[in-house]
Order: C-alpha cells, then structure tokens, then sequence
C-alpha cells in the first residue's frame, strides 16, 4: 500500500483579500466617523497594502475595519504583518505587508513537533516553502493535523493535498 500525504502549508487568497479591501474602502467612503479624514486604503504592489488618513487613530480605525472584513471572508489575521502609524507630512500612515508561505526555520520547528510527539512512521520533509508529511496509516495524519493544528504559530496555517 502506498503512503499517504498531506503539506502544510501557509497560502494567502488573494482574491478574498481584495475582496475584504474593496469593501473596507466602500465602508470608509459611507461612515460618518471617517468623513473629512482623508482615510483611504489601497493596495501598495503585490503583497502590501498602504492605509492613509489625517490622523494616527483614523488610520489605526481603518486598520481595524480591514481585518474585521478578513475575519469575515475567514483569512487569518496571522497573514497581516502591520507596521505602526507614521507621518507622511500631513497624512499618517500604516504600511501592511501580507506573510505568505513557511520559512525554512518555521518549517523545521514544525518538522521537529512531528517528529517528537506525533505518532511513530510518519515522515515530515520541507519541500521549499511547504512541508510533506506522510505515512502509511492515515489515521496518524489526522493525529499530526490535530497536533499541528493545537500549536499556536505566529504565521496560518493550511493543510493541503491530502491523499
């Protein structure tokens, strides 16, 4: 019989993502609290997101509403990597830069859990920026899911290609 697998991995959708920041900027655009700040958030390249407004607690405010609508589309706030507000002349600023995939050291942490206190037989290789688990049962998989799963790591994690 053939192993069975599964990766662990840490993928963004970025199309739920643009989803939660065009309602975010249509929320912005109607709120009364937001009216005459000048706040506006807007993708800054392909994994950042620069939010704008007149004032450190309006940009932070924006920051809030934007993760509320990530919450809602379920992408985990683990993804956002938020820097603190900054002067930018008359405007604050707050640059998000969106985590994708596992590093090395993160995949080899995770390596380590399995190998320690998961069950005997299961095999865990990094494979770039996912890690391979296998083994023969699939029963343990499902162990190594629930173990991996009760660690609280501060990037998401998903569990793909399960065969």
């Amino acid at each position: 019989m053939a192993d069975s697998s599964f990766d662990i991995v840490s993928k963004l959708d970025h199309q739920e993502v643009d989803n939660a920041l065009s309602q975010t900027s249509r929320e912005i655009a109607q709120r009364y609290d937001f009216k005459g700040t000048g706040a506006s958030i807007s993708w800054s390249g392909e994994k950042g997101v620069e939010i704008e407004a007149n004032a450190d607690d309006r940009a932070t405010a924006v920051l809030d509403v934007f993760k509320e609508k990530l919450v809602k589309r379920d992408v985990s706030l683990k993804v956002l990597d938020a820097g603190e507000p900054r002067q930018s002349g008359q405007v604050s600023k707050i640059s998000v830069a969106l985590k994708e995939g596992i590093t090395s050291e993160d995949a080899k942490k995770i390596g380590k859990l399995i190998r320690d206190e998961g069950p005997k037989g299961v095999k865990a290789q990094v494979q770039g920026d996912e890690l391979r688990v296998s083994s023969k049962k699939r029963d343990d998989l499902q162990a190594v899911i629930a173990l991996v799963k009760a660690q609280d790591y501060d990037f998401a994690v998903q569990f793909t290609n399960y065969r």
